[in-house]
């Protein structure tokens, strides 16, 4: 399966993993947390699915964030594209960040919201099957980075915990 549909990001994770074999030749659990973090690319929910199949199943039939795209492309025509790319950041997997989505044509697999906004860029995880690798218990304080009381009220939403993966 190939999760890198353009050469700007196979080199993207060419030079993440450069920059980590220092840290993993050695133990790659011996990263701290933040390095591991900051190594990391986005790879998008399919990465999740050989290793996660119940919770892949419930996320991608159960959670709206799996379709949050779809809210973009719906208002797209009333906002601004500078307010288009302000949605991105809630409304897509890693918007801004090293590795995180670019584009529909660039990096197609992190259009959505998907598991890698929770818990991290998963590429070091799915490499080494480390827990160390990625959050895995959130605190409110990470949720409330896009569900924020005025968007809750502002788009009339009731957000789920787990968004209906876990």
């Amino acid at each position: 399966m190939h999760f890198f549909p353009s050469r700007t990001r196979t080199g993207i994770l060419i030079l993440s993993a450069l920059l980590a074999l220092p840290c993993f030749l050695l133990d790659p659990t011996s990263c701290p947390a933040g390095q591991k973090q900051s190594m990391a690319t986005y790879l998008g929910v399919q990465a999740c699915q050989p290793c996660h199949p119940q919770e892949y199943q419930r996320f991608i039939t159960y959670a709206k964030k799996n379709r949050s795209f779809e809210s973009i492309e719906r208002l797209r025509k009333g906002l601004t594209a500078e307010e288009v790319n302000r949605c991105y950041g809630c409304h897509t997997t890693g918007y801004g960040k090293p590795g995180g989505f670019v584009s529909i044509e660039e990096t197609p697999l992190l259009k959505n919201a998907g598991c890698e906004v929770c818990h991290g860029p998963g590429s070091i995880h799915v490499q080494t099957g480390s827990l160390a690798a990625i959050r895995r218990r959130l605190s409110k304080e990470e949720c409330e980075e896009c569900h924020i009381s005025d968007r809750v009220q502002t788009f009339r939403f009731k957000p789920l915990i787990h968004g209906g993966a876990h």
